[in-house]
């Protein structure tokens, strides 16, 4: 018997030439997904730039994008430094980001065993419902809020129980109560301030939520844009409290995605074991690093943004009849559309004559409702110009 022989290439040319016949037995390989996966509404995310230039045909510079709280000012410029000499990208990065978090521990005075770094804090929500959740086991949702934490109980295949808010976007303690009453949930999500209306929630409401048999999950993604001190600390002393914090908006690096979160010391240590080890790559760490050797910089920013929003909200209030802007804490204002208008045409309207993005939400409680992010004042302007023209 004579074989033939064939260099790799051949080899992998030959295989590719026959594939093997088909086997029938699998139709559909939907049938490996896990069942509650299969019908899930998918996440609506914001549209890139690039995507939106394409579909407008206005160039990337020209669109005045005021779709997803992103800060304009962008990061501090030793993160640019940083990055542009970045050493070692061959080598995975730090598993436990210890410089990250000794340098968030000096910050903001908590010390570094109560701290966890994620892949943006979205990853974080993810990860706290996986340790926590088993299936069909519930969380407290208080809606309008911030849309990832019904969705990713979804894909956990945990159960939602909806408190919706009151009035001013208030929370229904009594609500609350009754829920964990009656569902016996693990989490409960809170977000101060909140998004997409910028309320707080006060230390009274949530000091009264924590004596609640569940665990208190603290959102404080925008904090910095509040009058009010982060709750931080406060794990020191709550077992069932955590906060997550994030880079994206303070420090304008929505892009490298790092979160952060501090945790009880009973919680921390157990979630140690089962956080991927490389979750957070090297140039996120040295971002971060980065940002937090200029953190007058962050702050100088985070002043300009609150100036602006008074600015802005002063200006719907005085020249566009058909918005009413909410109070805000953060760096958005949620505005109702009075006059008998459609929210999603003057999204549409705005977008595709003058290339300003703004949020619309199509959800019941908001549909007549878009949120729109503070901008540099430019972007203000240039906003305001294009609502007045569309009276």
């Amino acid at each position: 018997m004579r074989c033939r022989h064939f260099t790799p290439c051949q080899a992998a040319e030959t295989r590719l030439a026959h594939p093997p016949p088909a086997r029938p037995s699998v139709k559909d390989a939907r049938v490996f997904i896990r069942p509650h996966l299969r019908n899930l509404a998918p996440y609506k995310p914001i549209v890139p730039l690039d995507v939106i230039s394409a579909r407008l045909g206005f160039a990337e510079k020209d669109i005045v994008k005021l779709d997803a709280n992103e800060n304009p000012y962008g990061p501090p410029p030793e993160v640019t430094a940083a990055l542009a000499s970045l050493e070692y990208p061959n080598i995975y990065p730090d598993p436990e980001s210890r410089a990250l978090c000794e340098g968030l521990s000096r910050w903001h005075g908590i010390p570094v065993e109560h701290l966890m770094v994620g892949a943006g804090a979205d990853e974080l929500l993810d990860f706290i419902m996986r340790c926590v959740l088993e299936p069909g086991e519930y969380i407290v949702d208080c809606p309008p809020t911030f849309t990832m934490y019904a969705y990713d109980a979804a894909v956990n295949a945990a159960r939602v129980c909806t408190v919706p808010r009151l009035d001013g976007f208030r929370l229904d303690i009594k609500g609350i109560k009754k829920a964990v009453e009656e569902v016996r949930p693990k989490i409960l999500f809170l977000t101060s301030p909140n998004n997409p209306d910028g309320s707080i929630v006060s230390d009274e409401d949530i000091l009264e939520l924590l004596e609640l048999p569940v665990l208190v999950v603290f959102d404080e993604a925008y904090i910095e844009f509040s009058d009010e001190p982060s709750k931080m600390g406060w794990v020191q002393q709550y077992e069932n409290l955590i906060v997550l914090r994030t880079f994206s908006k303070c420090a304008a690096l929505a892009g490298m995605r790092l979160g952060y979160g501090a945790f009880p010391l009973s919680l921390i240590e157990v979630l140690w074991r089962a956080k991927q080890p490389y979750n957070v790559t090297v140039a996120t760490q040295v971002a971060g690093l980065a940002a937090m050797r200029n953190i007058p910089y962050i702050e100088r920013v985070r002043d300009l943004l609150v100036v602006e929003r008074e600015r802005l909200s002063a200006a719907l209030l005085e020249q566009v009849p058909y918005l009413r802007p909410f109070p805000s804490h953060a760096n958005f204002l949620l505005c109702r559309v009075t006059d008998g208008r459609d929210a999603a045409a003057l999204r549409e309207r705005l977008a595709r004559e003058y290339g300003v993005m703004i949020r619309h939400y199509s959800t019941p409680d908001l549909q007549d409702c878009v949120r729109i992010s503070v901008g540099k004042p430019e972007h203000t302007d240039k906003l305001i110009a294009a609502l007045v023209a569309l009276q």
